[in-house]
C-alpha cells in the first residue's frame, strides 16, 4: 500500500500515529526572561496535541543561556526548567501524539529583542549579551551587533555537553524525540556553511572539517538518547545564496548521510537564515517542499526525511507523502491559524476514523 498522511510512521521503536507534526514555531512569552515555560506554551502546545498531530515539537529551546534568540525565549539549561516542561509531555501523550522538543543555540543570532519589539540586536547594557560563533564576525545586522566571540575549543567542549546534558533533561521531562537545530543561521549552521566558517583549525575549512562540530553535538545528544526514542535534525538545506560559496543541496545530502550513520532517524529539511543577502523563492505554496524530495532521494541510508515550507492544506500535506516526496509533513504557520489542522485533515479526505477526536469535541466533529 501507498504510505499517506493517516499511515504511522515507525522510527526507531517509536510509531507515529500520522504523518503530521507541528512545526518549532518560537513563541518569545518566557514572562520572566528565565527560560521558564508558561501558561502560552501549554496552550500552544497542548492545543495542537488536541487537533491530532502525530508530533508536537517545542520551540528552539536554549540549551544554555548564551543560547537564547532573544531574552524571552524558552530554555532547558537546569533542572527547573525540565519541570516546568513535564506538565506538557503529559498532556501531549495523553492526547496521543509525541511530544518532541527541539534543542538549540542561537549562536551569533542571539541577543535579540522580540519580532514585535522590532527583532534588533540588544546590546548589553539593554539586556544582550556576548554572542558565540566560528568567528568573531557578527552577523549583519542593520544596527550594531552584540559582541562576538570566536568559539574556543574549550567553548566548543561546553556547548556539546550543554546539548549532551539538555538531552538528558528533556528526556527526565518525558520528550520522546529530540531534535537537534543545525538550521537557519544558528550555531550548528553556522559552522557548517562556508559563509559563516572561516576558522583556520579542525574545525573550518573544507567540508569534512566544517561538519565536524554539528556531528559531534549530534553525537552526544544521540549516546545519552535511548535507542527505542528518535533523533531529529533540522537543516537548511540551502543558504540561498547563489551568487557565493555556500551550503547547498548537495552538502545536505552529503551531511544527511553522515548524520544518519551518527544515530539520526529524520532530517527535517527546512531552508535558509544564514545572511540577509539570502535570495528566497517566492514564499508560495510548498517552496521549499523541493528540498525535501532532493534529500530524500539523494541519501544512501534509510533516513526518513520531513518537508516543511507553505504546507497549507490538507491535500498538500497528503500528496507530499503519497507521492514519496517527504515521510513526514511539518506544518507551521497553518498550526497558528488552525491548532485543530489534522482532525480538519481527517475530515476533508475522509479519514475520520484514523484520528482520535476527543470526546469533549465529538459534536464539532
Amino acid at each position: 500500500m501507498t504510505d499517506d498522511l493517516f499511515t504511522p510512521l515507525p522510527l526507531s521503536e517509536t510509531t507515529l500515529s500520522n504523518r503530521v507534526m507541528v512545526s518549532p514555531m518560537c513563541q518569545y512569552s518566557c514572562d520572566a526572561r528565565d527560560g521558564l515555560a508558561t501558561d502560552w506554551h501549554f496552550q500552544h502546545l497542548a492545543s495542537r496535541a488536541v487537533g491530532g498531530a502525530g508530533v508536537v515539537m517545542t520551540e528552539a529551546t536554549a540549551v544554555e543561556l548564551r543560547g537564547r534568540i532573544s531574552p524571552e525565549d524558552l530554555g532547558i539549561w537546569s533542572d527547573d526548567h525540565a519541570d516546568a516542561l513535564a506538565d506538557i509531555t503529559d498532556f501531549v501523550r495523553e492526547q496521543g501524539s509525541r511530544p518532541g522538543i527541539q534543542l538549540a543555540h542561537a549562536g551569533r543570532k542571539a541577543a535579540t529583542s522580540r519580532p514585535w519589539e522590532g527583532h534588533d540586536p540588544l546590546q548589553p547594557e539593554e539586556g544582550g549579551w556576548e554572542t558565540l560563533a566560528p568567528t568573531d564576525e557578527p552577523y549583519p545586522y542593520d544596527d550594531d551587533a552584540p559582541p562576538t566571540r570566536a568559539m574556543t575549543e574549550a567553548d566548543l567542549a561546553d556547548v556539546r555537553d550543554a546539548f549532551a546534558d539538555a538531552a538528558r533533561r528533556a528526556l527526565d521531562a518525558g520528550f520522546e524525540i529530540a531534535e537537534v537545530h543545525a538550521a537557519h543561521g544558528y550555531l550548528l549552521h553556522e559552522f557548517l556553511s562556508p559563509v559563516t566558517n572561516t576558522r583556520e583549525d579542525a574545525y573550518g575549512g573544507d567540508f569534512e572539517s566544517r561538519i565536524r562540530f554539528p556531528l559531534e553535538v549530534i553525537e552526544a545528544v544521540r549516546e545519552v538518547w535511548p535507542d527505542e526514542k528518535p533523533v531529529f535534525v533540522r537543516i537548511s538545506a540551502t543558504d540561498w545564496l547563489p551568487d557565493r560559496e555556500s551550503w547547498t543541496v548537495d552538502d545536505s545530502i552529503r551531511f544527511a548521510d553522515r548524520a544518519s550513520e551518527a544515530g539520526v532517524d529524520l532530517i527535517d529539511v527546512s531552508a535558509g537564515g544564514i545572511h540577509p543577502d539570502q535570495q528566497i523563492p517566492s514564499g508560495g505554496p510548498g517552496y521549499q517542499i523541493r528540498y525535501g524530495r532532493r534529500v530524500r532521494e539523494g541519501v544512501d541510508t534509510d533516513l526518513k526525511v520531513g518537508a516543511v515550507g507553505g504546507i497549507t492544506t490538507p491535500e498538500q500535506a497528503d500528496s507530499l507523502v503519497r507521492n514519496g516526496r517527504a515521510d513526514l509533513a511539518i506544518v507551521g504557520r497553518e498550526h497558528l491559524r488552525d491548532p485543530y489542522f489534522t482532525l480538519h485533515a481527517a475530515q476533508k479526505l475522509g479519514r475520520d476514523d484514523e484520528v482520535d477526536v476527543p470526546p469533549q469535541y465529538h459534536r464539532a466533529f
